[in-house]
């Protein structure tokens, strides 16, 4: 959503200063109290988007003020990702995040924002496979990084001819 903003602000700044040069003036931009004008807003708050609210800077908190103000649909949006973000925090079971997930998805049909609505319906149709992280907090990636080192081992010798003889160095190099 910022981006799309952001590309929208660029796209409002390129016709206001065709508007200027049309009338003989001089184009002059809106700057906010941060000196931040409205594409450096949007480019700046990237990772003030990221964060949790108490982890922001004094600055990063000033530019969130103006943010939300300016555009109170990412204010929205950003609720909805640190909402997001606290089922997977606070969440110890599956029932207690299946109720959580169920909360959020309710508030994206309320807010109605699509790249939400796309990543609610992904979730809806893996949630089996996301809920069985929460019991044990266990995830592939120890199986993921293996996978690359055995691709990388591959690469390095440059293919296998003889099976036996790669699982056995695999094995003296990774058992």
């Amino acid at each position: 959503m910022r981006i799309t903003l952001r590309w929208k602000a660029i796209q409002e700044e390129n016709e206001d200063v065709k508007q200027a040069k049309k009338n003989n003036k001089h184009y002059k931009e809106k700057i906010y109290t941060n000196g931040d004008t409205k594409k450096q807003l949007l480019a700046r708050s990237r990772y003030l988007l990221f964060k949790p609210e108490n982890q922001w800077t004094v600055r990063q908190r000033q530019r969130a003020v103006i943010l939300f103000q300016e555009f109170p649909e990412l204010n929205e949006a950003y609720k909805l990702t640190m909402c997001f973000r606290n089922v997977y925090q606070s969440s110890k079971t599956k029932e207690q995040a299946k109720q959580r997930l169920t909360a959020w998805y309710e508030q994206v049909n309320e807010k109605k924002f699509d790249s939400f609505m796309t990543v609610a319906e992904y979730l809806k149709s893996h949630e089996e496979t996301i809920l069985n992280y929460f019991p044990e907090r266990n995830t592939n990636a120890s199986a993921e990084s293996f996978n690359a080192k055995l691709k990388g081992f591959r690469a390095l010798v440059r293919g296998v001819r003889d099976i036996k003889f790669f699982l056995f160095r695999v094995a003296k190099l990774y058992g």
